[in-house]
Parts: structure tokens; C-alpha cells; sequence
């Protein structure tokens, strides 16, 4: 029943995380990546308040991405080790494609702050699904330069905050399952 990749139920059965380390190119052409953020957009979001923003950093713009990446890091921790240093310029090389996504909570919303911030992690996860109907790999990362001011005031101001890094690109080599949740041991019935 899943094996069927024109079925939409297979594509989520499917649906794996690639190690962006591990991608390479070809990546989405600009019309493919606009119709990933299209779907990405079509998430729950309680209000209408569209609680996300979109960035895309295109190739050129990666050695700009991890110079600032590394500096934020180096003020931050200044006897920070070497392979710590290329370590962060690795990441922002990594995949052919890099979409930052933000969650832009509404304050002034009746709508609770965690749905919104609900909201943003879905529109990433509809991301990643549309590049794997499409045929790619994603992978959604956060680490140090999520959590870091300095790297979120390049692209937002609080109190957005970096939701993820979403890269995509195609897999180098097949992606290894990686075990699953039995069922049983994490959906239940409620019973009063």
C-alpha cells in the first residue's frame, strides 16, 4: 500500500530526514522551492495569523551566513576551539539549498503564544514534505546558531526566533531508516 509514491499516503510513509552534510546538488530551481513554500504556507494557523516567515539564502550569500555565524560565536565564547570554529562555517555550507524559517508570533493576537509557535514548526515540517514529494531530501536543523541572537537578528527581531534551518538538496547516497516509535507504545485510548 505504501510503496506507491504517487500515493500521498506512501510520500508520508516515506518521508525521511537527510543529513545536510550528506546532500548534494541538484537542489530545487527557484520554481520548485516556490512551490515547497507554497505548500509549507498551507498549515494550521488558528486566527489567520501566518505566526512564520520564510528566508531564503541563496548560495552566494552562505560565505556572508557563516562569517556571521562564527563571529556571533566567537563574541560569545571567545577561547572557542578551532574544529568548534569549522565546525559552524561547515554548517552554513552544507546542502544546495537553505531556507531559514522564523516563527513571528502576533502578540497583540487573542490567539496563545504555543499555537503559534505549534504553527511554525508545522510549516516547517509541510516544507519537508513537499521537497520529498518533490523528490529531495530535507533536513531541519537548529543547534547553537538557532538559539543565538545575533544570528536571528540577521534575519528577525525579537520576538521572532529561528524555528529551523531547512536544507535540501538530493541525497549523496541512500537514506538509512532510522527506528520508529511502535505504535503501542506511544498512542493510547482515553477512557474517563
Amino acid at each position: 500500500m505504501f510503496n506507491d509514491r504517487t500515493n500521498p499516503l506512501a510520500l508520508l510513509a516515506t518521508r525521511r530526514s537527510g543529513k545536510p552534510r550528506d546532500m548534494i546538488a541538484p537542489g530545487p530551481d527557484a520554481a520548485q522551492l516556490a512551490a515547497m513554500l507554497a505548500i509549507a504556507t498551507r498549515t494550521p494557523d488558528h486566527g489567520k495569523l501566518n505566526p512564520w516567515r520564510f528566508v531564503i539564502v541563496p548560495s552566494d550569500a552562505r560565505p556572508a551566513l557563516a562569517a556571521l555565524i562564527t563571529g556571533a560565536y566567537r563574541a560569545e565564547r571567545p577561547q572557542a576551539a578551532r574544529l568548534e570554529i569549522e565546525a559552524l562555517e561547515a554548517f552554513a555550507a552544507q546542502a544546495p539549498t537553505l531556507v531559514v524559517v522564523l516563527s513571528s508570533p502576533r502578540a497583540a493576537s487573542k490567539i496563545p503564544l504555543w499555537e503559534q509557535e505549534l504553527s511554525a514548526g508545522a510549516a516547517c515540517m509541510n516544507l519537508l514534505h513537499a521537497a520529498h514529494a518533490q523528490g529531495f531530501v530535507g533536513g531541519w536543523l537548529t543547534g547553537w546558531p538557532a538559539y543565538a541572537d545575533a544570528v536571528r537578528d540577521a534575519f528577525g527581531t525579537a520576538p521572532e526566533r529561528i524555528a529551523g534551518f531547512i536544507f535540501i538538496g538530493s541525497p549523496a547516497r541512500d537514506l538509512e531508516e532510522r527506528p520508529r516509535p511502535d505504535p503501542g507504545s506511544v498512542v493510547s485510548t482515553w477512557a474517563p
